[in-house]
């Protein structure tokens, strides 16, 4: 239980993370500043940041029209979505697979 509290406190940590470096990015383009690339946005929200990336997208208005990006963002979202769901599901097919191998009927 310790275990999935720190994996989830380091997710939302991550994610803090994500969103506070979108808001500096969304900062520096008002300013006509040094911006992060964004290739590196996009790297961000693919290694686990996508929930603080679309929450900074929404509350402060960044690349909500931006193409590519956008479509990005959302394919990366996407496969994150496919890949949970796959690893909740693959494991227990998995198993009946082996079992079923393992002990086959006549």
């Amino acid at each position: 239980m310790l275990t999935l509290a720190l994996a989830l406190a380091a997710y939302l940590t991550f994610n803090l993370l994500v969103f506070l470096i979108y808001g500096w990015d969304k900062k520096a383009a008002r300013k006509g500043e040094w911006r992060v690339r964004e290739s590196t946005l996009l790297w961000l929200a693919l290694f686990g940041g996508s929930l603080g990336a679309i929450l900074a997208q929404r509350m402060l208005r960044h690349k909500t029209r931006k193409e590519p990006f956008r479509s990005i963002l959302l394919s990366i979202i996407i496969f994150q979505i496919a890949l949970a769901v796959s690893l909740l599901i693959i494991p227990d097919w998995l198993i009946q697979l082996l079992a079923m191998a393992q002990n086959p009927k006549p």
